[in-house]
């Protein structure tokens, strides 16, 4: 199998918003390239992404979920099949301990530790308890916990979990090796946060009362991000047990949610729902990868002319994937672009002209035509 990997350059541009919160309720930032810029971290884009409505569409297979409550579920399944309430309580914590190692001591219901988990996998066990009744009743999941580590160490058939991983310290035979790195998403340019105060008013006030119903602050910003993710196809079969159509769909899944997909932080209150203005993906066969982040390591200025940070970070992008395949690029495996454009954009595509694709549909053709038959 060739060493492939697909890579996504997504530059959006969000209005004032609150996406992704620190310790103190104000939007995450950090500095690169010597000044302080906005941030999105890779968690909060990876939970996007997963849980749009798109990405199960197109796999056609549920979520999976990261809980602590797997005992409480397993729970509620054995009482479907027949067996009493307290039973189902016992054997279930007592076999969510055996296997994550850790029972929450307060609520035996939730274990110590998050597990992510498919709905196969949840059937898996609740099949193998009850087929094993007996031993079930008598704690001993020895041969259980076993067969589950077998069979879903090395390959899930959860898309998500095949493509973020699982990991788990208190027991690494459940680990799954990651197919997909999703960077922290960055400004282009210098951000300084920005605090908005508000009010509310308080509806049934009387005459007689005076100043508001309660008085916050928020902060936000705004800017322009790069954000950068890329999927290792052959790992991404892998972890699918070889199944190399649903790694297709997910591929497919994943693109469409990557662009389709916004964080949820704030929206009620900034609603910045902002689709991207570019992407560029990325088909490679020389099993390298490459962020173009440092394009943005001196900050993008806005452009004088036009104005907006949008326009020169996408000149600057394409300067620097040109600089990089001049130096660094194969002959015999070139990288393959494929590049939607927000239509009516002030960048110029110079670069990326012959790559270029009418709309969203077409790109994700064009990223799964390029992949494997077989």
């Amino acid at each position: 199998m060739s060493n492939i990997k697909i890579e996504f350059h997504v530059l959006q541009s969000f209005p004032p918003a609150n996406l992704n919160r620190d310790d103190t309720n104000s939007p995450k930032d950090c500095m690169f390239g010597g000044v302080r810029r906005a941030r999105i971290s890779s968690q909060c884009i990876k939970r996007s992404i997963r849980l749009h409505p798109d990405f199960e569409l197109a796999t056609g297979v549920e979520p999976a979920q990261r809980t602590r409550w797997l005992a409480s579920d397993i729970k509620k399944s054995l009482i479907v099949s027949g067996k009493n309430e307290k039973t189902s309580s016992e054997v279930s914590s007592a076999f969510v301990d055996a296997l994550l190692g850790g029972i929450d001591k307060k609520n035996p219901e939730r274990s110590t530790v998050l597990f992510y988990i498919s709905e196969e996998e949840k059937k898996s066990i609740v099949e193998g308890l009850l087929a094993n009744w007996e031993k079930s009743l008598d704690k001993d999941f020895n041969n259980l916990t076993n067969e589950f580590q077998k069979a879903f160490s090395s390959r899930n058939s959860a898309p998500d979990i095949a493509l973020f991983g699982r990991m788990l310290a208190s027991n690494p035979k459940l680990n799954l090796e990651a197919a997909c790195q999703v960077a922290h998403a960055i400004s282009t340019h210098q951000v300084n946060m920005e605090m908005d105060f508000f009010t509310a008013v308080d509806d049934l006030l009387t005459d007689e009362e005076l100043g508001a119903g309660m008085m916050g602050i928020t902060g936000f910003n705004s800017a322009t991000f790069y954000r950068y993710a890329v999927i290792d196809w052959e790992q991404l079969v892998v972890n699918l047990g070889g199944d190399m159509k649903l790694a297709k769909k997910t591929i497919a899944g994943f693109s469409l949610a990557q662009a389709k997909a916004v964080p949820t932080g704030k929206q009620n209150s900034f609603a910045a729902q902002t689709p991207p203005a570019f992407i560029l993906a990325v088909i490679r066969q020389d099993g390298q990868a490459w962020s173009l982040a440092n394009a943005f390591e001196t900050q993008i200025r806005a452009d004088k002319k036009i104005g907006g940070f949008l326009a020169p970070s996408i000149q600057a992008l394409e300067n620097h994937w040109q600089q990089l395949n001049t130096t660094y690029g194969s002959q015999d495996l070139p990288a393959v672009p494929i590049v939607l454009h927000l239509p009516g954009g002030t960048a110029k595509i110079d670069v990326f002209k012959e790559a270029q694709v009418d709309n969203l549909a077409a790109m994700i053709d064009a990223i799964v035509n390029a992949l494997p038959e077989e």
